[in-house]
């Protein structure tokens, strides 16, 4: 990494700026159609009574070039925590510079101070320089698993069914 990168946890006052870096992440991605989250969602949910979630700024100067969200999990297996990586963004003209090995630095730094077991995240499949880069860091696939996501009506219908 030839420049020094700094690596911050946010305030309120940075909620514009995390939306705008999460929102380039859902272009790339090629999600932005599923991107619906504004700064009074975003603040309650990192800020609010129970936040959901962490964020981790990552600054070039004074510009925002990437962050990590993630949240706590827990294993039943180890009967322990682990971290949950929701996302690691940084901004295309600085990838390739060591910027995204150090948010994960960082990320892995905070859960062992936490007592955290693993780390876990997801990757799409297409996402070549991602999976590239996870494994020159040592991370490994997870074979035999297969995610499942359940949203809108599918979940609302779901949660009837208790009541009944």
């Amino acid at each position: 990494m030839t420049a020094t990168i700094r690596i911050v946890s946010p305030t309120k006052a940075d909620i514009p700026t995390i939306l705008g870096l999460f929102r380039e992440l859902a272009i790339y991605e090629k999600l932005e159609d599923l991107f619906i989250v504004d700064e009074a969602t975003l603040t309650e949910s990192l800020f609010g009574e129970k936040p959901s979630a962490e964020v981790r700024l990552a600054y070039l100067g004074h510009t925002a070039i990437g962050y990590i969200v993630f949240f706590q999990n827990f294993s039943t297996f180890l009967g322990r925590a682990g971290i949950y990586l929701e996302d690691l963004y940084v901004k295309p003209e600085h990838r390739g510079s060591g910027f995204g090995k150090a948010l994960l630095s960082e990320l892995a730094g905070i859960a062992l101070e936490r007592g955290c077991k693993r780390l876990e995240w997801m990757v799409l499949n297409w996402n070549k320089p991602a999976i590239d880069f996870y494994n020159r860091i040592g991370a490994e696939p997870l074979a035999g698993w297969t995610t499942y996501r359940l949203t809108g009506e599918a979940l609302h219908q779901l949660a009837v069914g208790r009541q009944e």
